[in-house]
C-alpha cells in the first residue's frame, strides 16, 4: 500500500521510466495537461513557477489526459511539442495517462484519495487539477482547474520553507 508519493513510477513523455523517489525532499506539483483546452493556457503560468522556484526545490510534473472532451488527442511526441513550442515547458512532461476510471493511473488514484476535491470527490472533474506534495512525499492540497497557478505561489513558498 503506498503512503507517500515516491512510492511511485510514471512514465516520461519520451518513454522512459521515471521513479518519483527522486524528487524525495522536493516539493511537487502535480498537474493533469491538456493541449487544447479552455485552461491549456496554464502551461504558461506553470513554467513561471518552475522557473521561479525551482532552483528552490519545486518540480512542476505535467501528466497529460485526453479523458475529458478529448482535449488532448495527439500522440506524447505532438504533446512534447506543442509544449515546448506555445508555452516554452521545461518542467517534466509525462507520457499520456487516465486519470479516472478502471484504466486510472495508480498515482491518481493515491492523488485524488489522499486529497478529496468538492464534497469529498475523489474523481478529477476536468483538465488541470493540480495537487501539491510536500518534501515529505505527502499531498498537502488540492486545487481546482480554474485556479490560476500564480496563485499557487504562497503555498509553494510555504511548502518550500517547511
Amino acid at each position: 500500500m503506498p503512503t507517500t508519493v515516491y512510492d511511485f513510477d510514471a512514465q516520461a513523455i519520451d518513454g522512459s521510466t521515471v521513479p518519483l523517489r527522486q524528487y524525495a525532499g522536493k516539493v511537487l506539483l502535480i498537474v493533469n495537461t491538456a493541449s487544447a483546452c479552455g485552461f491549456t493556457p496554464q502551461f504558461g503560468g506553470l513554467e513561471a513557477l518552475h522557473q521561479q522556484y525551482g532552483g528552490q526545490g519545486l518540480v512542476v510534473l505535467g501528466f497529460p489526459c485526453n479523458q475529458f472532451a478529448g482535449q488532448d488527442p495527439g500522440s506524447n511526441d505532438d504533446i512534447a511539442r506543442f509544449c515546448q513550442r506555445n508555452y516554452g515547458v521545461s518542467f517534466p512532461m509525462m507520457a499520456k495517462i487516465e486519470v479516472n476510471g478502471d484504466g486510472a493511473s495508480p498515482l491518481y488514484r493515491w492523488l485524488a484519495a489522499e486529497a478529496p476535491g468538492l464534497l469529498g470527490s475523489k474523481a478529477i472533474k476536468w483538465n488541470f487539477t493540480k495537487f501539491l506534495v510536500g518534501k515529505d512525499g505527502q499531498v498537502l492540497r488540492r486545487y481546482a482547474p480554474q485556479d490560476a497557478p500564480a496563485k499557487l505561489a504562497g503555498d509553494i513558498e510555504a511548502a518550500l520553507a517547511a
